[in-house]
């Protein structure tokens, strides 16, 4: 096609669209858990699989798009971790790309983290920030974490391969300032302060309370409780000392079971998000493990997933997942309900999540 026939074509699609007024254009119906006629707790929000779902784009760059083809964007190849701060920023650990993508929702600007130089990255497995904007990134190639400025740009690196194997999972306390790493072919979790000083290790491999096997990913809540998956097929919790508190889960198919378990987080309910790579689905529990809720399955639409991992909760309670084989991060909201009181204020309800079991137990794959 020549030029002159791009422009003829892109003027009589902007005519035809413009005609339409919009007319014959669907949009996917919204997709909830629990199915009507139940309350709604999990809402399907959005995809992120490149740089131009944050990018802002003029005419200008669609119409050189459109005539002269490519395009400029970076997609997301294995996204393995995922992070979401509070100010809209959005990191995931590739390890595709072997960096990490950061993608700013509101400043509408995409980059990347440990593209050259001493900070550099090669295998990225985990991303976090604490409370000041510092990121921190453990790479399983360098066997140590990397820390960012909000800027992103490289400050220091902690750890090393003579203390760490297998860095994965990485989490901060911002009360204490501490740095949480789970190291899965040690299957002990490694502490250090803010400024890369390591401070202790718990955990040692076995079936035990405290123990582990395979340990991946790990999250701290704002009472500084830690949540750990591992291939013990449980979710155990200590407190910030590394003290053993509890644990749920186990092996299995049924309700509250995993096969899989990867990522993990906790809402500002208090509510304990899993993620089964296996199952290609996100179970909810209380604080003591009583399984509430679960959401996805396998395939490549809306609110599906296919080998899912990492997972963050912002916030505004929305839960952020890196689907890995789809190569994108799905978005999902909790809805948390809320009811008139005799003064006309609108407060949220104590009513629980219900589990609903006409969509069946979680299922392997």
């Amino acid at each position: 096609m020549t030029a002159r026939s791009r422009i003829v074509t892109f003027l009589l699609f902007v005519f035809v669209l413009g005609g339409c007024g919009g007319r014959g254009l669907q949009t996917e119906p919204d997709i909830f858990w629990p199915p009507a006629p139940e309350t709604p707790r999990i809402k399907f929000v959005k995809t992120i699989s490149s740089s131009e779902d944050v990018e802002e784009k003029t005419w200008v760059d669609h119409v050189k798009a459109f005539l002269f083809g490519g395009s400029s964007s970076a997609h997301l190849v294995k996204p393995y971790a995922v992070f979401a701060t509070p100010s809209g920023r959005v990191y995931v650990a590739d390890s595709g790309w072997r960096k990490v993508l950061v993608f700013d929702e509101s400043q509408k600007r995409f980059s990347m983290l440990g593209v050259d130089g001493p900070g550099a990255l090669a295998g990225p497995l985990g991303v976090t920030a604490d409370a000041s904007g510092r990121v921190y990134v453990t790479d399983t190639v360098h066997q140590k974490g990397f820390v960012y400025d909000p800027e992103g740009q490289f400050l220091f690196s902690f750890g090393d391969k003579n203390q760490l194997e297998r860095p994965v999972g990485i989490a901060v306390n911002n009360s204490l300032k501490r740095v949480y790493v789970v190291d899965a072919r040690k299957h002990q979790v490694f502490v250090y302060d803010f400024e890369g000083k390591f401070l202790f290790v718990f955990g040692e491999r076995g079936t035990d309370d405290g123990h582990f096997n395979f340990p991946a990913n790990l999250f701290v809540d704002n009472e500084g409780k830690i949540y750990i998956t591992d291939m013990n097929f449980r979710v155990q919790i200590f407190d910030a000392e590394g003290k053993f508190q509890s644990k749920f889960g186990g092996v299995g198919t049924g309700f509250g079971q995993f096969s899989l378990p990867k990522g993990v987080g906790v809402d500002s309910r208090g509510h304990v998000y899993v993620v089964d790579a296996r199952f290609n689905n996100v179970q909810i529990f209380d604080q003591s493990g009583q399984l509430l809720l679960f959401f996805g399955e396998f395939g490549g639409r809306n609110g599906q997933f296919w080998l899912p991992a990492g997972l963050s909760v912002d916030a505004q309670n929305r839960i952020y997942i890196a689907d890995q084989y789809n190569h994108r991060i799905n978005v999902f909201q909790y809805l948390d309900p809320v009811k008139n009181d005799t003064s006309g204020e609108s407060k949220a309800t104590s009513e629980p999540l219900k589990l609903s079991r006409e969509e069946g137990a979680a299922a392997p794959e």
